[in-house]
């Protein structure tokens, strides 16, 4: 129920798109303009509201999360990408998981079989496909830049080239339409195969997935199975930038509007959606942060003054007695009690 409840939704925003600019009059206009403006407006305000929100929020503990080793002895060896303890570190660490995913590469599935038996497995699949996702999706978004400019720039054309060196048919084809569109089905099937994935899996999960499914094939339906007039489309949408809206919308396939739609309600929906995880991986204070809490004191700002900080020399001070009868290590020894039945000392 919770993907047909999703797959319905996005269903019924093409159809009512389509159905906008085939009877609604001004609909093309509204479709076309009006609504893509609101919904770049409304990204842009509330993508940078929620960043900014993030970044206020006050991070008093040093919590990254750690695989490896720390800094400690000389003679034992650091893991300074998995546990870094300086800034290098850090900056290291962030750069392997924003653009490698290097905690999906990382990652193993746990399955209990017969026996009982816990038998742990690699899970390198969902790295290489969420890889594929990712980079397909932005050399798109990358080609997309020739609708927008003009002159286009010199990258857009190096990556129009590179997309379609294989020139399989005319117009050639785009291998990265291909790896995009699969890489999507995977991890759809993913959510809907794996019983544990599926369990956890709601609407909000599903419905990102089916729209941008929808937009990659109603563009891929314009590319290679339908005409569209491209020159008045690239007008439309380099009017939207530069603000001349003097395009022949008329002349505009309805199919067009659909792909658009979509489009517009993908970006009005992604600060509002787990999407943000494109800004909130730079501010995640589990990978930002050095674990360098054993060589730098950390204060808590939230402290009230008035509370004076008890240190372990304290603690220990105060319940040595009780830990040494416990059996538990201290670092300054017991003192021994004084003789109650031998004999004062004399002045």
């Amino acid at each position: 129920m919770r993907v047909l409840y999703s797959l319905a939704i996005v269903l019924a925003l093409m159809l009512l798109a389509y159905t906008g600019v085939e009877v609604l009059p001004g609909g093309r206009t509204l479709f076309g303009v009006v609504l893509p403006w609101l919904a770049f407006v409304t990204f842009l305000f509330f993508f940078v509201a929620k960043i900014v929100d993030w970044a206020k929020s006050p991070v008093p503990f040093r919590i990254p999360t750690t695989c490896g080793q720390e800094n400690s002895l000389p003679w034992i060896k650091q893991n300074k990408l998995d546990c870094p303890s300086t800034t290098a570190g850090v900056w290291g660490r962030m750069f392997l998981e924003i653009f490698l995913f290097r905690s999906l590469f990382r990652n193993t599935r746990a399955e209990i079989h017969e026996g009982p038996k816990l038998v742990y497995g690699s899970s390198k699949y969902l790295w290489l496909f969420g890889l594929m996702f990712h980079y397909s999706f932005l050399v798109i978004v990358l080609r997309h830049m020739r609708l927008f400019t003009n002159p286009v720039p010199f990258f857009v054309h190096a990556l129009e080239f590179g997309d379609g060196f294989l020139q399989v048919g005319a117009p050639p084809i785009y291998i990265t339409d291909l790896v995009f569109l699969g890489a999507v089905t995977f991890l759809f099937l993913r959510r809907v195969v794996l019983p544990a994935i599926r369990y956890i899996s709601l609407p909000a999960d599903y419905f990102p997935l089916f729209l941008i499914f929808g937009i990659g094939l109603t563009g891929v339906a314009m590319r290679y199975f339908f005409r569209v007039d491209v020159i008045s489309i690239k007008t439309l949408t380099h009017g939207l930038v530069t603000f001349q809206f003097s395009a022949p919308l008329e002349s505009i396939s309805s199919l067009f509007f659909v792909h658009l739609f979509l489009v517009t309600t993908l970006m009005a929906y992604f600060p509002f959606s787990k999407l943000m995880h494109l800004g909130g991986v730079f501010l995640s204070p589990t990978r930002n942060m050095a674990n360098n809490s054993r060589m730098v004191r950390h204060i808590n700002p939230w402290n009230d003054p008035s509370i004076k900080p008890h240190s372990y020399a304290a603690y220990e001070d105060d319940f040595r007695e009780f830990m040494v009868e416990a059996g538990l290590p201290v670092e300054k020894e017991l003192e021994p009690k004084a003789d109650e039945n031998a004999p004062a000392a004399s002045e």
